[in-house]
């Protein structure tokens, strides 16, 4: 899918652009610029990006967002601190890349022990998620917070050797972020964490033995198949991973309210699309990791109930010490058990 079919799409998406919100020709014009933490590839191009031409197409050009590649305006791992400070006026990034000062971001950008995709994405916008994600990086931090981009299950690993056991993974040495650093601790690896553009120099001179990063196809771009001839699924440490649009709370007061109903809308629709392109393009991605050499490799199943396992009983723990990650949790899980079972309604069997 090209640019302009992108955002011809979030255009058809008429159901989730209210008509207040539609081209607007006529009122105040504002020019952001976006840090985001990525480099490239389809974070970029169908997340920060895709945002920024929508956003751009249904303003009348009115609103015009810049985009920076992760490092350009600050460090990449600290947009919200680049955007607090006005050096940018609005970022994208993942919450969970905060999950040392303030663990419950982590709740809204996807742990060991999320839920799926789909069920993260009806909670935030079916189930008041989004509000919450709203409502606490306001308190916590005094900026505007909302899903942007939402990723699938990632996979589990790009490795330099066979991950399979619980043994394989004693002393890896592999790239993460966010709470799975000290999770993965507890699966007896050895994990570090960097900016994505250090990632593939790092795998390719040994200074680790793998890494996780993104989806199968999003992982695609980041060339890891060619320095690493493992590709390890499913993403245990992350079944699901929304993104986040953070903007300056100044900035945003700019805004009329009919234009932050529109980013609001715009964010919404690049989100949803984001979600249905990753899960096509995933379908397709092994056999390019087939055909590009890769051997696929599916942990044991011991594997995956461990960290799980390893995952809820972190969320436990973060609960019991810090009432604004036991809401956000209490609401997850409430949710969660409505969708117990669904497979009965949802799935044909035959």
């Amino acid at each position: 899918m090209n640019k302009r079919d992108f955002v011809k799409t979030g255009l058809a998406v008429g159901a989730a652009l209210p008509m207040a919100v539609n081209a607007q020709t006529s009122g105040q014009s504002h020019s952001w610029k976006m840090a985001t933490g990525w480099a490239g590839g389809p974070l970029m191009d169908i997340g920060a990006k895709a945002f920024a031409e929508r956003i751009g197409a249904l303003s009348g050009g009115r609103i015009k967002v810049q985009t920076f590649p992760g490092g350009a305006l600050g460090n990449a791992l600290k947009v919200p601190e680049t955007v607090k400070n006005g050096v940018a006026e609005c970022g994208h990034t993942w919450m969970g890349y905060d999950w040392g000062k303030d663990p419950a971001t982590v709740l809204f950008g996807g742990y060991a022990g999320s839920m799926d995709s789909e069920r993260m994405l009806h909670w935030l916008y079916g189930a008041g998620g989004t509000k919450m994600q709203r409502e606490h990086r306001e308190a916590t931090e005094s900026l505007i917070s909302m899903p942007l981009f939402l990723r699938t299950a990632e996979a589990f690993l790009h490795s330099r050797k066979p991950v399979r056991t619980l043994a394989d993974l004693k002393g890896l040495k592999l790239r993460t972020a966010g709470a799975w650093l000290e999770m993965a601790k507890e699966l007896g690896a050895a994990p570090v964490t960097t900016a994505g553009g250090d990632v593939y120099p790092m795998l390719e001179r040994g200074a680790i033995d793998a890494t996780e990063w993104g989806t199968l196809y999003e992982n695609i771009s980041t060339g890891f198949h060619k320095v690493a001839k493992y590709v390890i699924i499913p993403g245990v440490h992350q079944p699901t991973a929304p993104f986040e649009l953070v903007i300056n709370k100044d900035a945003w007061a700019k805004l009329s309210p009919a234009d932050q109903t529109l980013v609001e809308e715009v964010a919404r629709s690049v989100t949803i699309d984001s979600w249905i392109k990753v899960g096509i393009e995933d379908a397709k991605a092994l056999e390019f990791f087939r055909k590009a050499g890769n051997q696929i490799i599916e942990l044991d199943v011991k594997v995956q109930r461990e960290a799980r396992k390893i995952g809820l009983a972190w969320a436990d723990k973060m609960a019991s010490a810090n009432p604004g990650f036991a809401k956000v949790l209490a609401s997850q899980r409430d949710f969660e058990k409505g969708w117990q079972g669904a497979e009965r309604w949802r799935s044909i069997k035959g």
